[in-house]
């Protein structure tokens, strides 16, 4: 997870700034208590072939969020090989099965065109522009879970 968090590119828009391994760690340290706070969280996300930790996607809510989140935030030597858009999809397909009275947001800079593209190309629709953390930021609304 530290070749996401340690990577001041790939945190630009999420954490604002590169952690320390430390740092790091006490991420992975969050990611377990929220799960155990909420009873749901973040995936590791691992290459099939390899096993290595590509990043982690999965519902989020910390406390300053307005509502739970789907996130994606793998490592960039990772981006553009559909990896966060399959984990989303699936995501998006868990949490409908089992939490099927939440409609995550994707909280996304304005600027980060990439996450932009992805939260459509899951089939998220943008929903208002609002200022957090200092910046601007784009909520996207994920889809209904599929009626069957």
């Amino acid at each position: 997870m530290h070749a996401y968090y340690g990577d001041p590119e790939s945190v630009v828009y999420t954490t604002l700034r590169p952690f320390s391994e430390e740092e790091s760690q006490r991420m992975v340290a969050a990611i377990l208590r929220h799960w155990q706070r909420l009873g749901y969280g973040p995936y590791a996300v691992e290459e099939k072939a390899s096993g290595a930790v590509l990043g982690t996607v999965g519902l989020w809510y910390p406390r300053e969020w307005p509502e739970t989140e789907i996130k994606w935030a793998l490592a960039r030597q990772h981006w553009g090989k559909g990896y966060a858009a399959e984990a989303a999809r699936a995501v998006q397909s868990t949490a409908g099965t089992h939490l099927p009275e939440l409609r995550p947001i994707s909280m996304i800079h304005a600027d980060n065109v990439n996450s932009l593209r992805l939260a459509q190309a899951v089939g998220a629709v943008f929903e208002k522009e609002m200022d957090f953390r200092g910046g601007v930021y784009h909520m996207y609304r994920h889809p209904a879970p599929q009626q069957s």
